[in-house]
Formats: C-alpha cells, sequence, structure tokens
C-alpha cells in the first residue's frame, strides 16, 4: 500500500484496525483469551480476503516498535527480582536461545536438503526468543505466583539481544567460512557488555535530567525519547541497541520513587499503557496478515522439503524447552545454573529465600514460550542472499502462529489445571505490612517536628495529621489481623472493610453529581470542574482493595 498516494486510505485501515484491537480487548476481557492470539486469527482471516495488506517492514519494527515495547516491559518489571533470579533469566534467556539457534541450524543442515548450518543457526537465532506478551496477559488475569512472573519478564527481557547477535554473526557467516561457535559466543559478550554499557549511560543522563521530571508533561516528553534514544546509541556504537533499552528502562524504574514527582509517575504509567495496547494490537494484526507473504513464495520447495524444514523448527521449539527446563532442575545446587536454586547468601530481597521450580511450574513455564513479531522481524531481515531464505521464513511464521495461537489460547486452561495461583493472601499481608510501616515512620517524623521550633498554627496542623495517620494505621492493623486469621490463600473480605469502600465510592459520586450541577448552572466553569474533577478521580484511586 502507498503511503503517499492514498493517506485517507491508510486513515481508514488504521482506524479500522484500532476497533478490531478495541473489539478483541472486549473478547479477551470476557472470555480470559488472549487478545494477542484472537488478534493474530482476526489477522488471519483478513488476509484471506479481498482488500489492501500490509507488508512487515522489519526494520521499522526493529526501530519503531521493538525499543518501546521492550522499555515498558522494563518500566513495568522489577531490576531487584530480575537479579534476585539472574541465573535463571540468564539460562532462560541467553543459553537457551544460543542451544535452540545451534540445534536448529544442526537440524537445518542433516534433514533439509542443501541447506547449510549458518543459515539454519540463522533460523534458529529468529525462532528462539519467545515473546511473553500473551503468556504475561495471561498468567497475569489467572494469578500465577509473583516468582513465575518475574522469569516470563526476565526472559522476554533479555533474550532478544541474545537472538539477535546470533542471528547477525550467523548471516555474516553465509558469505563467509560458515558458522563459528566461538565467534557468535565472543560477538555477544561484546555487544551484550556494550548494550549494558549504553543503556547505563542513557539511564543517568536522565536521571540527570530529573529537575525537568517534576513537570508531567517534560517527564512524558523524555520518557517517550528515552528507549529510542538507547537503541540508537547502541546500534551506533554497533553493540546491543535492545539490551540498552532493556537495562535504562529497569535502572530508570528502579529510580523513578525517587527522582520523579507522583503527577509525572502517574501520566507517564497512563501513557505507557496506552502505547502498549496500541502496538501490541497493531503488531499482532500484522502477524497475522503476512500469512500470504510467505506462503507465494514456496513454489520451488517440495512438499517433502517444506514438512522436514517445519518439522524439525516446531519440534525443536516445542521439544526444547521442556527438556531443557528438566535438566537443569537436575543440575546440583552447586553449579548455581539450577533454576529457581537456593541462593547460597541465604535470603533473597525482600527476606525471601529462593526456591527450586517444583514440577508444575516447570510445566507452565515449559508452555508460556510463545513466540512474536519479533521472530518475524529477524526473520525479515534476512537478504536475497541468504540460503533458503523463503522457507526459513514458512518456518518462523508456523512457529509463531503454532505458538502464539496453540500455546496462547491453551496457556490459562492449562495453568488452572495444574491449580498454580499466587498466595493473594501473602500478597496483601506484604502490602499492608508495607503500608503500615509507611505511616508509622511518617508518625515517627511528626514526633520529631513537634520538637522543633514551630508556632500555633503549625502545632494544630501537625495534631490533625497525627489523628488522621492514627487512624490509618489502625485500619491496616485491623486489617492484618484479620489476614493472619484466614485459612485459605484468598484475601478476607472485611464486611466493615467493603461498607467502608462502598460508602467512600458513593461519597465521591455525590460530590461529582454536585459539581456537575454547579457546571451546568454556570456557577462552576469546566476549568474548575476539571481540576475538582482530577482531586476526585485521585480520592477514588486511594480505595485500598487489599
Amino acid at each position: 500500500m502507498d503511503l503517499v498516494h492514498h493517506p485517507e486510505e491508510i486513515v481508514l485501515f488504521v482506524l479500522a484496525a484500532m476497533v478490531v484491537v478495541v473489539a478483541m480487548r472486549w473478547v479477551a476481557r470476557r472470555t480470559g483469551l488472549p487478545a494477542a492470539a484472537l488478534l493474530t486469527i482476526v489477522g488471519i482471516v483478513y488476509s484471506l480476503l479481498p482488500g489492501p495488506n500490509i507488508d512487515l517492514d522489519p526494520e521499522l519494527i526493529l526501530t519503531f516498535v521493538i525499543p518501546p515495547l521492550l522499555y515498558s516491559a522494563a518500566l513495568d518489571s522489577s531490576l531487584l527480582d530480575i537479579r534476585h533470579n539472574l541465573r535463571t533469566v540468564i539460562s532462560l534467556s541467553v543459553l537457551l536461545v544460543l542451544a535452540t539457534a545451534l540445534l536448529v541450524g544442526v537440524g537445518f543442515e542433516l534433514w533439509v536438503t542443501g541447506a547449510t548450518l549458518a543459515a539454519g543457526v540463522a533460523l534458529g537465532a529468529a525462532v528462539a526468543p519467545p515473546d511473553p506478551v500473551a503468556a504475561l496477559a495471561v498468567g497475569r488475569r489467572a494469578s500465577l505466583p509473583g516468582n513465575m512472573i518475574t522469569l516470563i519478564q526476565g526472559e522476554g527481557l533479555l533474550n532478544d539481544a541474545t537472538a539477535l547477535t546470533i542471528l547477525a554473526v550467523a548471516v555474516s557467516s553465509v558469505d563467509g567460512e560458515g558458522f563459528s561457535f566461538p565467534t557468535a559466543v565472543g560477538q555477544f559478550v561484546i555487544s551484550a557488555s556494550g548494550g549494558v554499557v549504553a543503556g547505563v549511560l542513557v539511564a543517568y543522563v536522565v536521571r540527570a535530567l530529573r529537575h525537568l521530571r517534576d513537570d508531567p508533561l517534560s517527564a512524558n516528553a523524555i520518557s517517550l525519547m528515552t528507549p529510542f534514544a538507547a537503541y540508537l546509541l547502541g546500534e551506533r556504537l554497533q553493540v546491543s541497541g535492545v539490551l540498552a533499552v532493556v537495562v535504562a528502562g529497569l535502572i530508570i524504574r528502579h529510580d523513578a520513587p525517587r527522582h520523579s514527582s507522583g503527577a509525572s509517575r502517574l501520566q507517564t504509567t497512563a501513557v505507557w499503557r496506552l502505547i502498549d495496547f496500541v502496538l501490541e494490537g497493531l503488531v499482532f494484526l500484522l502477524i497475522g496478515q503476512q500469512l500470504f507473504a510467505v506462503v507465494d513464495r514456496l513454489d520451488e520447495y517440495e512438499t517433502s522439503t517444506i514438512v522436514i524444514a517445519v518439522s524439525v523448527t516446531v519440534g525443536v521449539v516445542l521439544l526444547l524447552r521442556p527438556l531443557w527446563l528438566m535438566l537443569t532442575q537436575l543440575l546440583p545446587g552447586r553449579m548455581h545454573t539450577r533454576l529457581g536454586g537456593t541462593d547460597p547468601d541465604g535470603p533473597g530481597p525482600l527476606g525471601r529465600e529462593e526456591k527450586a521450580l517444583n514440577a508444575k511450574e516447570v510445566v507452565a513455564l515449559s508452555w508460556a514460550g510463545t513466540r512474536g513479531v519479533i521472530t518475524l522481524a529477524a526473520v525479515f531481515t534476512l537478504k536475497d542472499n541468504v540460503p533458503d531464505r523463503d522457507l526459513m521464513q514458512f518456518c518462523a511464521f508456523v512457529v509463531v502462529i503454532v505458538t502464539l495461537i496453540g500455546q496462547g489460547l491453551t496457556f490459562a486452561p492449562l495453568v488452572r489445571w495444574l491449580g498454580l495461583r499466587a498466595n493473594k493472601n501473602d500478597l496483601a499481608r506484604e502490602r499492608n505490612e508495607a503500608r503500615s510501616a509507611a505511616v508509622q515512620a511518617a508518625l515517627d517524623r511528626l514526633d520529631e517536628i513537634r520538637h522543633e521550633e514551630h508556632d500555633h498554627i503549625e502545632d494544630r496542623a501537625i495534631e490533625t495529621m497525627s489523628k488522621q495517620l492514627t487512624v490509618r494505621l489502625e485500619r491496616y492493623r485491623k486489617r492484618l489481623d484479620l489476614i493472619e486469621k484466614a485459612d485459605s490463600d484468598e484475601v478476607p473480605v472485611s464486611p466493615q472493610y467493603e461498607a467502608a469502600l462502598a460508602v467512600r465510592r458513593e461519597v465521591i459520586e455525590a460530590q461529582r453529581e454536585e459539581l456537575l450541577r454547579w457546571r451546568d448552572s454556570g456557577k462552576l466553569t469546566d476549568e474548575g470542574l476539571r481540576v475538582l474533577e482530577r482531586e476526585l478521580d485521585h480520592e477514588e484511586r486511594l480505595a485500598e482493595r487489599s
């Protein structure tokens, strides 16, 4: 489709796509199915109909789509949790990706007529990195345990850098002397190290701009620029741009409570949620539309060759992951590669010890390896001089469809069947203990202020604030007592607490209606209404639910 000569068609196409994205989100919320899989199915169905299709531009995806999506995922992750599970994350995002690429490469060379090891490794690198969007969406809705969410997140953040580096080495070997494992490892180490340095540099530059980040609009502008700045810096230095984006995002998110205002954080979070929603929706629609683009170029291949190539690729992707997880679980703890193994130094962050994954968690994690847009973008970057490029693109597309639709649609039933659920009671206890500690710190600070020099007006303000905080602390402690007495994993419901929340919402709604009457009668301007509405909106968000 020509973007220049058909601007109105493009606008209509994008509007129609957004209608589909919104509709599929509604269906996903009603059914519990992942929106990513539903959108991919819609994209495939659309590709069968007459009308314009948009071809996937790999450079556009890698430059304008992947950086913001990775950055947003990093902002939603925990640097401490990932560091706590670093051995596990590295095992999945580096070693497993490398093993997948090599096994697909060897399989291609052995069983696909005319295929080379370098070309096979390039395909293996493209199909190796899971895209965790579908698995995370289902996992959060199904209340997967926190350690499982962290592993899926951490793997998805770091595996793209590994895959793209291996892909670059494999492609450069096509016209050379062949694929070299030591060369691949050496280039990955250099690329990854440089990406980390680039990400840290960008994060500290953003930190230096903290005086600008107090303004919500400036904070949003800086936040939107950051992933592209990190990616471009990494690419200019010929190191991993995607790893630079991830590292920058993790550090900035970790520092956000100290270096940005509350208003800026609220607005930035809302902006990135919208960006995620739009980009992910359009990307998964785009994946489904590539069906004919990859099928139409298979005429030169025999059916048997296509079947063998697809079987090798899909087989390695589906079988190696659970095998890898099971084998790493059997390794001795002293080798420090056991997934979820106990930290030899004792308790980890937040006072919790790491525990080895049980059999149910291994099964769930094995089925969380859905592939996505990074796989297609990577394989579509292959040039015409790469042997069997069209066959490789078809194999990658099949892997994406099989995992995204097959695993994506069955992940939720599997999680329910396994009975894997986070202990909501523990999570509620942790949050309420933290709330109590924060309020107690505020009360301690008020006691210090009482002993400082101040006038009678300040004294009255201190007493008023102290009473409010004392009431709040008492509420949290009663909530904790109720949680401690609970016999199940579910958060106990206090009739008094729920009644207080219901009354609070009714009171806020009554205030909102009265403000509207004032506006409609001309007693209050629209600007005044917006200011007061924001106050009520923030008050409404403060209604604790656990």
